[in-house]
């Protein structure tokens, strides 16, 4: 079933304001408990206006113990706030900048009106000192992001990006239900963020301390005996997360755009830069063990050694009781493509090209390449073929898609997504329709770094 849209309910909206707004974690029980979470059934829920304040500041963050450094925050904070709120209801998030330069906020993977997109093709950069209300509703449920989308490269490095959590009105039971923003920092010798250099442009900025939540190698807990929903975003500028704990089974329940349609039991998922998955961890019944939060090591280019690393750990604690319920039908994923035709609509080349300043990097031979518009309803089939030597997290903004096929080799869609990984010299083939909201949009490479060298393409939606 494609993602919902939103109901547009005439009766009057209640005034929800977020928890907490400086808070970098999130303990999505506490919010449950302050009707923030999901609706128990045949309650019925009015919607409402969920106000959040981001103040985009230079802070001071502390991210391990006797390690500070001066960054960039909202509300002081990196992550910025956790945003939880309903399908159906309307965010309202008043951007203030207090930073030194123009900034504006994208809302990764949201199904928002064009002009709400925060990119600097469809609203002008909100210059210091200045204020901008994003205001929209919610139509589906899932874990998504926002961030800067105004000089990426050093705005989202320096903090600005925060987790927002949609819930839907029929959600599984877990004993828990955590958020977990990864990110990488790269310090210099004096221990402050490190400027980036000529070779990041060619393989993306990579950091060395590995943050969850904004703090290095935490410990997290969960009950033996117990099933938690852990919500994972991918923040780095140029990082993939190859996640294994401890080589434990887990299962993957949703991916970019919600839940799949069926959970999936494995020992590793590769989360690109700007993807999120959900997972099922647990049950474990070893009391006492340590369980590591790690990356694998994944070769995305071939100039860089790949290395394990680790993220974090997880502490099995003392037994408690269950009461987690994971139904066999997650969701249904209606495939868009039924008749076998996969004859692209339009091709997309990832490509490169060197330069007196090094790498750039092209959409069809060009930087920052204009695309032709795509009519609202129908459908959308696009070969993105990747022509370099490096992986590519091919973002889509404002519609989600349906994988159709990888290398030419026809898949069946299990998920709705907004990231998709192009390995080198690889093809994905995605399929999507896009809803009536005409307007300015774009695609680029999440490796923020060839974002910003030019691979990029913009196009309109039209009636």
């Amino acid at each position: 079933m494609t993602p919902s849209h939103a109901h547009h309910a005439h009766h009057t909206a209640h005034v929800h304001r977020a928890v907490d707004p400086g808070a970098a974690t999130v303990d999505l029980a506490s919010l449950y408990a302050m009707q923030s979470g999901p609706t128990p059934p045949r309650l019925i829920r009015a919607p409402r206006e969920v106000h959040v304040e981001l103040d985009a500041r230079i802070t001071t963050w502390s991210y391990a113990p006797g390690r500070t450094t001066t960054a960039w925050g909202f509300q002081g904070a990196v992550p910025g706030p956790a945003i939880i709120a309903h399908v159906g209801d309307t965010l309202v998030a008043h951007l203030v900048n207090h930073l030194p330069e123009p900034t504006t906020i994208h809302w990764h993977g949201l199904r928002v009106p064009a002009v709400m997109d925060g990119t600097d093709a469809v609203q002008p950069l909100v210059p210091p000192g200045g204020r901008f209300e994003y205001r929209f509703a919610l139509p589906d449920a899932g874990t998504f992001w926002y961030h800067a989308h105004a000089n990426e490269t050093v705005q989202i490095e320096r903090g600005l990006y925060g987790a927002l959590v949609v819930l839907g009105p029929d959600e599984p039971v877990f004993d828990a239900d955590r958020v977990l923003v990864l990110d990488d920092l790269k310090v210099d010798r004096r221990g402050e963020i490190a400027r980036t250099a000529l070779f990041d442009r060619h393989s993306g900025r990579e950091g060395d301390v590995l943050l969850i939540n904004g703090q290095a190698t935490p410990e997290l807990t969960i009950a033996a005996g117990q099933v938690e929903r852990w919500r994972l975003v991918n923040a780095c500028n140029a990082r993939y997360a190859r996640l294994s704990l401890g080589g434990r089974p887990f299962r993957v329940i949703g991916a970019d755009g919600g839940l799949r349609d069926a959970a999936i039991t494995v020992t590793e998922t590769l989360l690109p830069p700007g993807a999120r998955v959900e997972l099922a961890v647990g049950p474990f019944d070893d009391v006492g063990a340590a369980i590591a939060i790690e990356s694998l090591p994944y070769k995305r280019s071939g100039m860089k050694r790949a290395r394990r690393a680790t993220w974090g750990a997880l502490r099995v604690g003392p037994r408690q009781p269950s009461r987690a319920l994971l139904p066999e039908v997650l969701a249904t994923i209606t495939p868009l493509i039924t008749d076998g035709d996969l004859t692209p609509t339009r091709t997309i080349e990832l490509g490169a090209r060197m330069t007196l300043h090094g790498h750039d990097w092209l959409v069809n031979g060009e930087l920052h390449h204009q695309d032709e518009p795509v009519k609202v309803g129908e459908l959308e089939v696009w070969d993105v073929i990747n022509d370099t030597g490096l992986d590519h997290p091919f973002h889509l903004h404002g519609f989600f898609f349906q994988v159709v096929a990888i290398d030419d080799v026809p898949t069946v869609p299990r998920a709705w997504h907004d990231t998709v990984n192009v390995v080198a010299r690889g093809r994905v083939t995605i399929a999507f329709r896009a809803d009536d909201r005409p307007g300015e949009w774009m695609y680029h490479c999440h490796i923020l770094e060839h974002h910003a060298a030019g691979m990029m393409g913009h196009f309109s939606v039209v009636r």
